[in-house]
């Protein structure tokens, strides 16, 4: 048996911030921002409108239709977007199962944060390959956007989140699968685990006046510069090692790859971590890093371009707070 990735579909915002922008509301200058940080403009969510759930809607409705799979046909849907979402303590794959007329389907989530999509696709394949459904959604958002505080220079490099969402069908034994979805691999360094948190809203610190008053629900990094330093040691060597385990498993290795899609990271570190690799990717300067959304925005933007076609061997390659790395394969058809 195998699993197929039978359609895909991606939601981003009409809104935009640039790279200008955040600049002047940082006060970073302008060129590391666009050139060193990455970001020539990136999505953003109005207040009132585009949250999670809508973006996965959106998204959902356009990957059942590239895979000509009906709402009433999907048997299970697992949203693997940002916990930060419509509601707290909420279940937002129930939400985006209901509104898309998938009555028949269980919801469930998965969190790795940033490292999501992987993860997620290794989780739905086993299950396919495992249990009985047949037939499966993926869904992932983020507008972490909101979380950013501009004037906190310790958590700068988060300036790049933008908002967006994708969606993917997968089905087991399929037909005629746009991709076979391979074998994956992943890594955890829990020494990272407290390094970026958001202060306050949760349960050691529950959100009330003086904790807004005092700016504590944003994302901060408590030590910017020891994370950096451990992060310089450790991200590199398991970027690489996912890399290659899930090749391995996959019976390839970095002479086969064709398409890296790699987690929004500054620009050096990008080039750096393909040229390891030896394939090309997609760098989501004009969107920034969307969270798990990342891997299938850049494979589209990537088809779009003609850096993907049928036959290629195309990686999933992400990193997510936390600090989790992982990869899979997929062996793209067309």
């Amino acid at each position: 048996m195998t699993v197929g990735l039978t359609g895909y579909g991606v939601y981003v915002p009409d809104e935009t911030v640039s790279g200008t922008e955040i600049a002047d509301r940082s006060g970073i200058p302008e060129e590391v921002v666009v050139e060193k940080m990455g970001v020539r403009e990136k999505r953003v969510c109005p207040p009132d409108s585009d949250h999670v759930t809508d973006m996965c809607v959106a998204a959902g409705e356009r990957a059942l239709d590239d895979a000509g799979v009906a709402a009433a046909d999907v048997d299970a849907v697992l949203y693997h977007g940002s916990e930060y979402k419509d509601f707290v303590v909420w279940s937002a794959a129930a939400n985006v199962a209901e509104r898309l007329g998938a009555e028949g389907a269980f919801a469930s989530e998965s969190y790795a944060l940033c490292a999501g999509a992987p993860v997620a696709l290794r989780a739905a394949r086993a299950q396919l390959l495992a249990d009985a459904p047949e037939t499966m959604l993926l869904v992932a958002a983020s507008r972490e956007e909101d979380l950013v505080d501009y004037g906190n220079e310790d958590a700068s490099f988060m300036f790049n989140f933008g908002s967006g969402a994708s969606a993917a069908v997968l089905e087991a034994d399929p037909d005629d699968p746009r991709a076979t979805v391979r074998e994956s691999a992943a890594v955890t360094d829990g020494s990272f685990s407290e390094d970026v948190v958001m202060p306050a809203g949760g349960s050691r610190n529950p959100p009330r006046r003086e904790t807004v008053a005092a700016g504590l629900h944003a994302l901060d990094v408590a030590d910017p510069e020891g994370m950096k330093e451990r992060l310089a040691d450790a991200s590199l060597p398991n970027f690489l090692d996912v890399a290659d385990d899930a090749l391995e498993r996959s019976g390839s290795d970095r002479d086969d790859l064709d398409f890296v899609a790699l987690t929004h990271v500054k620009r050096s570190f990008h080039d750096l971590l393909l040229d390891e690799l030896g394939a090309p990717g997609y760098y989501l300067d004009e969107y920034g890093h969307v969270q798990s959304v990342d891997q299938l925005l850049a494979l589209d933007r990537g088809r779009e371009e003609g850096l993907v076609e049928p036959g290629d061997v195309v990686l999933f390659l992400a990193a997510g707070t936390g600090y989790t790395w992982a990869a899979t394969v997929l062996e793209w058809h067309g």
